[in-house]
């Protein structure tokens, strides 16, 4: 692709930390979209987006990335209105856009209520607090340029507080934060010339400001150093973030939900149909979803027969690529999965619980324990194991859970969606329960009985155990530690 220079920046990529918070929302809104690279992330992971753009270069550009780009002043009602019409979105990005409007508060009123129930907003804002800033002022200057933070088009200034300030002033809860680092970006005068020659095109040298983040030197850069230049601004932000990434949404409210309920099944002939009646029984208005993974028994035709949806994952994958495709479906389809397994060990009697806590109580994510003490139907090894990862998941990651990998769990649709699990492997529950627990969501634990199952158990006891350290151990690097809404009942 080629571009010319007419084009705001010299040099074009995706917003790393932005992205990585993005989630896997299903209808986006990315404001002040540019050339779409930020948007384009969104729709590769499964996301319907639209972007607003002033310019019309960009927005020529941007056309070819989203599914849609609309042109708008964000600061002007009317044209707001007459663009967002009849839309609705479950997140809305704001890349680097706020700091360029007159009144940042007054933009984000207008656009929310065009955000649905739960949705939420990503904002990236500049860091005007970076060292390189300090010591400019400490040398007694403030020069604006043509990019970065002081750029000459920005009108207001941010620090991580104003940031998270600016969020709450218009009613919204801040959950997460990330950064983007000041550390190579500090150096751009002197790298970006160097690498002239990489951001012309091969038929005749036109400037190609997303080449860069093509050429091997960048990916070396994304591989090898970016990752030290995260592990830097994570522990210092106010000092080495050049731009703070916040993840926001509206508070959820007490309101009735369309519920899913998920089951994963694999040989599940003798319990399919007893399963779906008990949960029919507890909520006839539910749909129900089942991901199966084999073709070794009735279990699909007898589902499919009482009118169930069904999934399947064959050749099997495994539990982590079965419950990421249970998940993520459900969250498709309504607005709170419950989901258990499909062998009786857990109570389907406790649906009706689980959802009051959702619809009454607003809560994010339900836990539902078996560990608080022993079950007679956990053999004792089994029993020890789990405290034993649970105790680990407390230690390391300061969430207070006796239960990291319960296979009942109750959920708003937009808590998953908010996040991008990866279900590769074995042990997902473990990120599915301690990532929004970390992230400010509010999650409950409570306690429940485990009885016999029905069948035979598929549990992989040595895999489960080798993915439960590395889940644990990736996961130090969401969040913050500890789970101020965390509450065991």
């Amino acid at each position: 692709m080629s571009v010319t220079n007419a084009l705001p920046y010299a040099v074009e990529e995706r917003n790393v930390a932005l992205c990585r918070s993005i989630g896997r929302p299903m209808r986006v809104l990315d404001v002040g979209c540019g050339i779409g690279l930020n948007g384009a992330f969104a729709r590769h992971r499964g996301a319907i987006v639209t972007g607003i753009e002033p310019n019309a270069q960009t927005r020529e550009i941007a056309s070819k990335r989203l599914h849609a780009v609309l042109d708008a002043d964000i600061e002007d009602d009317a044209s707001v209105a007459g663009a967002l019409s009849g839309r609705t979105f479950d997140v809305m990005l704001f890349g680097d856009v706020l700091e360029h409007t007159r009144d940042p508060v007054a933009v984000l009123r207008r656009l929310l209520p065009y955000l649905e129930d739960e949705g939420h907003v990503v904002v990236s804002l500049p860091n005007v607090a970076a060292w390189p800033i300090r010591l400019q002022l400490l040398r007694g200057t403030f020069e604006y340029g043509d990019s970065g933070i002081l750029d000459r088009t920005h009108l207001r200034f941010f620090t991580r507080d104003t940031a998270e300030t600016l969020l709450k002033d218009v009613g919204l809860e801040v959950m997460r934060a990330d950064h983007n680092p000041m550390f190579a970006r500090a150096a751009k005068d002197l790298i970006l010339p160097a690498m002239r020659g990489i951001m012309k095109t091969p038929d005749g040298g036109v400037h190609d400001p997303t080449a860069l983040a093509r050429s091997l030197p960048y990916k070396l850069y994304m591989g090898l150093v970016r990752p030290l230049e995260d592990v830097a601004a994570r522990a210092a932000p106010g000092l080495f973030a050049f731009q703070h990434v916040l993840v926001a949404r509206k508070p959820p409210r007490p309101r009735p939900l369309r519920l899913t309920i998920g089951m994963l099944t694999m040989d599940e002939e003798a319990s399919v149909a007893k399963m779906i009646d008990a949960v029919v029984a507890q909520a006839p208005d539910a749909r129900i979803l089942i991901v199966d993974s084999s073709t070794r028994d009735r279990t699909c035709e007898i589902a499919r027969k009482m009118g169930v949806s069904v999934l399947r994952q064959v050749p099997p994958r495994g539990h982590g690529p079965a419950m990421e495709l249970l998940m993520y479906t459900a969250a498709q389809m309504g607005d709170a999965l419950i989901y258990l397994d499909c062998d009786f060990t857990y109570p389907p009697a406790m649906i009706p619980v689980l959802r009051r806590m959702l619809e009454m109580e607003a809560i994010d994510v339900v836990n539902c324990a078996r560990t608080r003490s022993r079950p007679r139907a956990m053999p004792v090894p089994n029993y020890l194991a789990n405290r034993a990862f649970a105790a680990l998941a407390h230690a390391a990651h300061g969430v207070p859970t006796v239960d990291v990998h319960s296979g009942m769990r109750a959920y708003r649709s937009s808590v998953i969606r908010a996040f991008d699990f990866d279900g590769e492997g074995d042990a997902l529950p473990i990120d599915t329960l301690l990532w929004p627990a970390k992230c400010g969501y509010r999650v409950v634990e409570l306690p429940i009985e485990y009885d016999e199952r029905v069948g035979t158990s598929k549990l992989r006891k040595l895999a489960g155990t080798v993915w439960t350290f590395a889940r644990l151990a990736r996961t130090l690097g969401v969040g913050t530690r500890g789970a101020a809404r965390f509450e065991p009942r």
